[in-house]
């Protein structure tokens, strides 16, 4: 934070005018914010800028020059700033601490407890009580300690453990999520520096940066259009403005008023590709101080609302409970005045015992750790589901994907490895080529190897396919660390150039700097192609080539001709003729439906087929002037109509491309179906391909139904629904397609998760109940519309998503199983007792009340939390999103386990009673060794009914995986010896007395029998329960906000 400040006052204006920058981070940011095109007037465009900044378009910055970290910042990080926010101001421990103790249960009791200390103050100063005991056969008077302030101070203590240890949960929560919040934050970007294109962090783009734009980018700091294709931003999340808008390079601006040269940040790449200079960062960027000024809380939950509520309702029994107990206390006080003590001490002795009576029921009837034990499951498992590949966007995420019933999945990167390869392929007809001879090819001829094909075609054939691939992508090459060249980008691109290398080719850039760019149409799910126009000269001649590559069944419909290879060009019958570069051949049926057979032959064997082509244009005289003058969106719609738009292109040739399954897919998706979680794939592959894939990783089985997109579109909403249940693979697929099948899927009740890695995935991905976008191949539109992101975008995470919702969900109910016992237990003996004694003493002390009710349950609440997630939660269906928080099996146990305690307390209390009746205690009651057995025998009942607690689903088998939580062992072993230590020692602040073996026993065994007893619970049959759980679960949600009782992941 400091550092942060240090860079701030760093942006003075004195800093700038001693540097060696002609422009000041004040006057860049007022370029931006708000547009100012005359302020970039003033500063002679985008090339007064780039030489103010000493930058250059095409090499960019230097590393040495941009390198920089907080600690240390670069030269230009000083004067303009870093790329980064200021962390969010996590509130300090005492203000954790104020506002946990700002709680109405708390503040009553620690006004209780400071009233009894103040009492115990003033009868230890002002009065010298005695107390009768027994001492060799006679009861003698001795001085009372003047320790009568110790049960007040020790309520303090209690309530001072409990604020303590939730605070310090709660500041270590804040300190996780921070974590995480960088950790989504972190991306990579495409820059140049040093004349070469290179990836790097987000976070280390720096003033003065060349950045490179393609679709499907979130901006990442504010800056001036360099050069652009087609380029068009999404500004609605920054300015609200609905439409595209066109950006084009300032020195076109004067011919084209209606676009303009800023790049705000926070803004999407729509289409189209380009280039820009970063003029702002961090807090100086638009989209930063947006961000500085909306800073808010994080919202709770849904679930964190629904027990909130639920704990208010229970808070509002036990208040009922105390006010009956208060009026009943004093009236029998009251009633029995002549026989009470009357001086002013006694007096408000008494009443003070009353009020913190009181008060003790109040705090032992709310389930003050079931926040807590939602914020230890939800920080927690965001923690492991981290280190499980799953970074958490939004908390709520992790509790819907426990009640997931289907997964709707792309195929490539998330079902197979996305390390993609060219295996096989055809270029024109007859000339096959294989990588390996695994690969089935159906010809007359033994397909070529890749060294044979590089020597079999004619060199204007192997230049126009090196070239077409090359120039025709935005995948860029780059060196590891051992120095061997690799390609970064689209895995489909990166696989395309490694044919290339492997044909022979030169360095891509060199490829590229040949031949100028005229217009980019990048990747569509609509066109399901990416084009390239380049400007070409040859023998004196300039024309116009239009390269395309796309899905192959899209490709072969815009083409009248291919590439033809002859040896012996004299020999030519009259179909074939040859243009002025090189030979081709129409396509008729016949070709057509052999070139269909082959894509069919490729996708049967789960490779991905791309077709390639191209088409060459001159242009006249005339056409030349008229594209001259017109500004780019004009311009493209120009060469869409010559070009893109025809369907006379020539086919060079079709590739298939393997991308194989990731290694456990296939259990993973029988893990689902176990689970009762549904596996679609929904992908823009061809339907035999899709099939395929589908078929190995076993999403697809005889009677499941397989459609394309375009069928699927045209169904009605009643033919959808009836197609749904069995639908399995939809291939062909638009963004469009997977939103309506996301949004029927819920109409029908289903919860929906959602994979994604496209812009145009952004609408399902916000639709859908959970959202999964792709950390690595996902574009950050993407990212930004998820819940979820997959850091390794590998489906098998998907799955432990599904346990660790699972898990959050069950850990929260196994503690709110265990309070409610607790509770309910400590509310019923409390008051009865309290009502039953002569002296309207309870049974269990408030002291010994707290000590149950708050530390030891805040520290079970830990316990309960960090149990590993079990692999047999994906053999059971997901929870109905109806369903109740307290399950049938849930009540029958409550109920079950809260009547042998009361039968064993009661027993113990009053038929017990005789075995401790002595001269001085006349009843049995009144003995302190019986209140301490009595303490001490409720302790165990809950420590025993905490194991029993692990289980709530009726598993017989409630030790399993105990030996895997550190944290339930160590906390159970430490409860088990304080009590120990309580009762044989705490007698001055827990009103205890030592008990000996034959007493530990009786304690011990009565709290051992809460587990066999749970065992015969649970074969009481659960149907007897179920009413009463789904009336109560009724009954709850009708309190429940509309919003909330069917929550969504936004």
């Amino acid at each position: 934070m400091s550092q942060n400040k240090q860079h701030k006052n760093n942006l003075s204006s004195s800093t700038w005018e001693e540097s060696s920058y002609n422009i000041s981070a004040e006057e860049l940011q007022g370029l931006i914010n708000p547009k100012n095109i005359s302020l970039l007037e003033s500063f002679e465009g985008t090339q007064g800028i780039l030489k103010s900044l000493n930058t250059d378009k095409d090499v960019g910055l230097s590393s040495a020059e941009a390198h920089g970290t907080i600690e240390n910042p670069s030269k230009r990080q000083r004067v303009f700033g870093i790329n980064r926010l200021p962390p969010a101001r996590i509130k300090s421990i005492w203000e954790i601490m104020l506002r946990t103790v700002n709680d109405k249960t708390l503040i009553l009791l620690l006004v209780a407890g400071f009233i009894s200390l103040a009492v115990g103050i003033y009868e230890d100063i002002g009065t010298n009580s005695t107390k009768k005991v027994e001492r060799n056969g006679q009861i003698v008077d001795i001085p009372v300690p003047k320790l009568h302030f110790v049960e007040g101070l020790a309520i303090i203590v209690c309530i001072g453990i409990v604020v303590t240890v939730g605070s310090l949960n709660d500041y270590s929560k804040e300190k996780q999520f921070q974590k995480l919040n960088s950790k989504k934050e972190e991306r990579e970007i495409k820059v140049t520096r040093d004349g070469k294109v290179q990836m790097i962090s987000i976070f280390d783009l720096v003033v003065g940066d060349v950045v490179h734009l393609e679709p499907g980018d979130i901006i990442a700091a504010d800056g001036i259009v360099v050069s652009s294709h087609n380029l068009h931003c999404d500004e609605s999340s920054a300015t609200g403005e609905t439409d595209a808008i066109t950006k084009i390079p300032y020195e076109d601006i004067i011919r084209n008023i209606h676009t303009d040269p800023f790049i705000l940040s926070g803004s999407s790449v729509l289409e189209g590709v380009g280039e820009y200079v970063v003029t702002s960062v961090g807090e100086r960027s638009f989209f930063g101080s947006i961000l500085m000024n909306l800073r808010t809380e994080p919202e709770n939950t849904p679930l964190q609302v629904k027990l909130a509520i639920l704990t208010e309702r229970i808070s509002k029994v036990g208040l009922s409970v105390s006010l009956i107990m208060l009026i009943s206390r004093l009236a029998i006080y009251f009633a029995t005045w002549g026989e009470q003590k009357h001086e002013t001490s006694a007096v408000v002795e008494n009443i003070v015992k009353i009020l913190v009576s009181v008060a003790t029921i109040i705090v032992v009837a709310v389930p003050e750790g079931l926040p807590l034990a939602v914020t230890i499951s939800l920080a927690f498992a965001t923690v492991k589901m981290m280190r499980d590949n799953n970074l958490v966007r939004v908390l709520a995420a992790c509790e819907t994907m426990g009640g997931a019933t289907t997964v709707c999945s792309d195929k490539t990167g998330t079902l197979t490895q996305n390390k993609m390869t060219v295996v096989v392929g055809t270029i024109g007809t007859g000339t096959q080529f294989r990588r390996t001879p695994d690969v089935e090819v159906i010809s007359h001829h033994t397909p070529l190897t890749i060294d044979e094909l590089k020597a079999a075609l004619p060199s204007d054939v192997l230049n126009l396919l090196i070239d077409g691939i090359s120039i025709n992508s935005t995948a860029f090459e780059t060196k590891d660390e051992s120095g061997a060249v690799s390609f970064q980008g689209s895995k489909t691109e990166c696989a395309l150039l490694g044919l290339t290398k492997d044909l022979g080719s030169v360095p891509v850039a060199e490829i590229r700097h040949n031949y100028p760019l005229v217009q980019v149409w990048p990747f569509s799910s609509a066109r399901k192609t990416m084009s390239t126009i380049v400007k070409v000269t040859k023998d004196r001649q300039t024309f116009y080539r239009l390269l395309v590559k796309g899905a192959s069944e899209i490709v072969l419909n815009k083409c009248n001709k291919l590439i033809e290879i002859r040896e012996d060009k004299l020999q030519n019958p009259p179909e074939y003729f040859e243009e002025p570069r090189f030979m081709t051949r129409k396509i008729d049926q016949q070709t057509k439906a052999a070139l269909g057979r082959r894509i069919s032959e490729y996708a049967n064997q789960s490779l991905r087929t791309i077709g390639l082509a191209m088409h060459d244009i001159t242009l006249t005289d005339v056409q030349m002037d008229h594209l001259e003058n017109l500004d780019e969106d004009d311009s493209a719609k120009f060469w869409e109509e010559v070009l893109l738009n025809e369907s006379n292109w020539t086919l060079i040739g079709i590739v298939g491309i393997e991308d194989p399954l990731r290694e456990g897919v296939t259990e993973a998706v029988e893990s689902c179906r176990r689970a009762g979680v549904t596996v679609r794939m929904v992908t823009g592959d061809n339907v035999l391909t899709a099939k395929a894939i589908a078929t190995k990783c076993r999403i697809y089985r005889e009677g499941a139904i397989v459609m394309e997109g375009p069928d699927f579109r045209k169904l009605s909403e009643d033919e959808m629904d009836a197609v749904l249940p069995r639908l399995r693979v939809l291939a062909r697929s638009s963004p469009e397609d997977k939103m309506k099948l996301v949004m029927r899927l819920k109409h029908l009740g289903e919860t929906v998760a959602v994979t994604g890695d496209g812009t145009n995935d952004g609408p399902a991905l916000k639709v859908a109940d959970v959202g999964f976008s792709m950390g690595i191949a996902g574009t950050e539109v993407a990212k930004e519309a998820s819940s979820i992101i997959l850091m390794d975008d590998n489906f098998a995470s998907i799955v432990k998503a599904i346990v660790w919702g699972r898990m959050v969900n069950d850990s929260i109910k196994k503690f709110l199983q265990f309070q409610l016992t607790v509770n309910s237990s400590a509310v019923i003996v409390t008051f009865v007792t309290a009502l039953v004694d002569p002296k309207g003493d309870p049974a269990l002390k408030a002291i010994q009340l707290l000590w149950i009710n708050l530390i030891m349950s805040t520290f079970t609440a830990l316990a309960m939390a960090t149990d590993a997630p079990d692999p047999d939660l994906l053999n059971r269906p997901p929870d109905s999103r109806k369903a109740s928080l307290i399950t049938p099996n849930m009540w029958k146990m409550v109920i079950g386990q809260v009547i042998y305690q009361l039968i064993a307390i009661f027993t113990l209390l009053y038929v017990g009673a005789a075995k401790f009746k002595t001269s001085l205690y006349t009843s049995g009651y009144d003995n302190p060794e019986l209140s301490s057995m009595v303490f001490n025998t409720f302790f165990w009942c809950q420590l025993f009914n905490e194991i029993n607690s692990r289980s709530i689903t009726g598993d017989f088998n409630i030790f399993k995986g105990l030996h895997k939580n550190l944290y339930f062992i160590v906390i159970w072993t430490c409860s088990a010896i304080v009590q120990v230590i309580i009762v044989e020692f705490g007698q001055l602040v827990f009103q205890t007395s030592p008990l000996n073996g034959a007493d530990w026993g009786i304690c011990l065994a009565i709290g051992f029998l809460s587990l066999p007893i749970g065992a015969a619970i649970r074969l009481i049959p659960t149907e007897l329960f179920t009413r009463l759980s789904s009336t109560g679960y009724r009954r709850f949600e009708s309190l429940l906000p509309n919003s909330l009782s069917r929550t969504r992941i936004q």
